[in-house]
């Protein structure tokens, strides 16, 4: 299929810079992010009086003509997969999506198939975002795979802009819950003296980067240069002394963040094999067998919470606890 040629003048006082320009005044319909616009200039399909614009930071004016020639929709190579899901809401633009632990939520080289995305597109067929110039589901955030929990997914492409501009404006609403060891008061005076911890309103706000460990590229790390900024708000829900039942509210979302968060907090995840180190509970205490055992990081997606992108509907979920972390806190609650 050809390249859609699509025509934009740009209106009264454009930033300067090429990007920027176009991803303001381009047609909303047109469904064309800064980065995508930013990659189709690299590749050469931007033009102005029949001439190419390859850099970026080409200037601009007001009354530019400019001409995007925007390629058709590459097909998924991901296969379908009758895999279930539980759906805790849909409608025409988005749905709200329950993971349970274990899957992974996008394809990658270890793990090609029986992922989340497998499964939304036996689910859904054709009727998915295709943001980006590939046709697959619209994944706007992840969670880990041995996290549960809600995600939303959008199906349509004003939902995927929308739902995107809200998480990266971190106006979305999101809350764990967490089982650790040990139990983090706001005023411990070892946790106000970390550098980045504070206390605030019964809660303790944690204020780091966060970026690659320097030796192990499989795990994150608290950084304090580079890395980006990582910011978690944490509340005990349950004191048992030895252990706790945090909720977890979520300013970003960095990859981790939680696990991370909680590790530098001398506070780990039960259950965490990358952050948990051989952390282990006092062999007496309740809940220490279970612990001890316990298959993934106990950390559970609770409740998300965003404006609807097309309607403008306030819209809030909730998801229970799964079983297996119910029976662990019921362990642990003695």
């Amino acid at each position: 299929m050809p390249s859609e040629r699509l025509r934009v003048v740009l209106g009264a006082d454009p930033p300067l810079r090429l990007d920027k320009a176009l991803a303001r005044d381009v047609p909303e319909d047109a469904h064309l992010s800064r980065s995508r616009l930013a990659r189709l200039i690299a590749a050469g399909a931007v033009s102005r009086d029949g001439a190419v614009l390859g850099d970026v930071k080409t200037r601009v004016a007001a009354g530019d003509v400019i001409d995007i020639a925007v390629p058709p929709e590459a097909e998924s190579h991901i296969a379908p997969e009758a895999i279930a899901l539980e759906l805790v809401y849909e409608d025409a633009d988005l749905a709200v999506v329950d993971k349970p632990a274990g899957m992974v939520v996008h394809p990658a080289p270890g793990t090609p198939s029986g992922t989340l995305v497998n499964a939304l597109l036996h689910r859904f067929g054709a009727d998915l975002s295709g943001v980006g110039g590939v046709r697959r589901p619209g994944i706007v955030h992840r969670i880990d795979k041995d996290t549960s929990g809600l995600l939303v997914v959008a199906k349509s492409d004003r939902a995927h802009h929308g739902l995107a501009a809200q998480f990266a404006a971190h106006s979305v609403a999101r809350s764990y819950v967490a089982l650790c060891h040990g139990v983090p008061a706001p005023g411990d005076p070892r946790l106000r003296g970390l550098r980045g911890v504070s206390a605030e309103a019964g809660e303790i706000v944690v204020r780091t980067g966060i970026g690659r460990h320097r030796t192990d590229r499989q795990r994150q790390a608290v950084t304090w240069q580079g890395g980006r900024a990582a910011v978690t708000r944490v509340r005990v829900r349950s004191d048992w002394g030895h252990a706790a039942e945090l909720i977890c509210r979520l300013e970003t979302g960095r990859t981790h963040q939680i696990r991370v968060h909680m590790a530098y907090l001398g506070h780990a995840l039960i259950g965490d094999p990358v952050y948990g180190g051989h952390r282990r509970l006092p062999r007496q205490a309740p809940g220490a067998p279970a612990a001890a055992v316990f298959p993934r990081q106990a950390l559970h997606a609770e409740t998300l919470g965003f404006v609807h992108p097309v309607s403008g509907e306030t819209m809030r979920f909730h998801s229970a606890l799964p079983d297996d972390m119910q029976a662990l806190h019921a362990a642990l609650s003695g």
